[in-house]
């Protein structure tokens, strides 16, 4: 078959746009075969290039790329420029304070976060790894109202045990597409009650949870609960839903059949016992907050008129992390912090 080289095609890109690209893409030439097929000859290309497209992607945001990548905005915007010539595409379009993706943009990273994973673990089995000396980072989603506490605890923890790791959280509760994150690499885990239900991940429980009633120490009303329907004339302050319709865990669908009065509804847990503990509201908050509520907000817990379930709170991480030595340590020191803190 015969074979016909194009090059400089990139380089004809730079001049056009009236670029000047370092010495690792000058020589970038595309083998093309007979059939058609267009093939990037890697030995001239910049493959620091190709972690800072996955990250841009995944982030939609320069500014949140660098963090994650641990570089400057600047270079990470040099990048994107570099790979725009080199894929002769815009890639990302700026919007607001976000980029969005172009279809170009889709298909690339399609095709290329699979094999940079791939490439991660080979690297990472063949080494080893060494918790003392490892400076890899990982990104965990704690959606559970004990995020933040959990993010500061493993902190500590890790200081000693790991002290080159670097741990980034997001302690929204209401993540955006949980799902699509931990697919996408944008999560190496989480811990949350709602999980994806997926061959495609792995599951560990950590501890169980429920819901309990709070109220100020002095609530007049509260005292006098003894009966679920005691509960129906008094107002409450909530987080607000994560999903449409009936929640489908057990521990939840017991408060939901009440149809409780919410007179307010945020969207963080501190909200609720700030609210309740400065008002006659009564905040519906887990179980494993009590100890917060308790000794910070001077909050009580109301008799439990209502039958509840427990539910588990549970770790969930993609199934082609699972034997990573790296994501298999950082997922045990959640897994210890997590029950310390529970008591479990």
């Amino acid at each position: 078959m015969k074979v016909a080289e194009v090059h400089g095609a990139v380089h004809r890109q730079r001049r056009a746009a009236g670029s000047s690209l370092g010495s690792a893409t000058d020589n970038v030439h595309l083998i093309v075969p007979t059939s058609g097929i267009h093939m990037l000859n890697l030995r001239s290309v910049d493959l620091n290039l190709l972690p800072v497209f996955e990250v841009v992607y995944e982030e939609c945001s320069l500014t949140s790329a660098a963090q994650r990548l641990a570089m400057s905005q600047p270079a990470v915007s040099n990048a994107v420029a570099r790979l725009r010539v080199l894929l002769n595409d815009e890639l990302f379009i700026r919007h607001g304070r976000g980029v969005h993706r172009t279809a170009a943009a889709d298909a690339v990273y399609a095709k290329l976060h699979g094999a940079l994973g791939t490439l991660r673990e080979s690297v990472s089995d063949a080494r080893g790894f060494d918790a003392k000396s490892s400076t890899r980072s990982f990104h965990i989603s704690v959606s559970h109202p004990l995020g933040p506490l959990l993010a500061v605890r493993l902190r500590e923890r890790l200081a000693t045990a790991a002290p080159g790791i670097h741990v980034s959280f997001s302690t929204r509760s209401r993540p955006v597409d949980l799902e699509h994150s931990l697919r996408s690499g944008g999560f190496d885990a989480a811990v949350d009650w709602l999980v994806p239900a997926s061959s495609h991940f792995h599951e560990l429980a950590l501890f169980e949870d429920a819901l309990v009633a709070v109220a100020r120490r002095d609530h007049p009303a509260a005292l006098k609960v003894r009966h679920e329907k005691d509960l129906q004339s008094l107002e409450f302050v909530g987080l607000r839903p994560r999903i449409d319709g009936d929640s489908p865990v057990p521990g939840l669908q017991e408060w939901l059949r009440l149809k409780l009065n919410f007179a307010i509804e945020v969207s963080e847990i501190m909200e609720v016992l700030l609210l309740a503990s400065q008002s006659g509201l009564v905040g519906l908050v887990p179980r494993s907050m009590l100890k917060l509520a308790r000794g910070a907000f001077q909050l009580r817990v109301l008799p439990e008129v209502v039958a509840t379930r427990t539910f588990p709170i549970k770790l969930v991480w993609p199934a082609s992390k699972g034997s990573d030595p790296g994501q298999v340590f950082v997922r045990k020191q959640i897994e210890i912090v997590s029950r310390a803190l529970t008591g479990r």
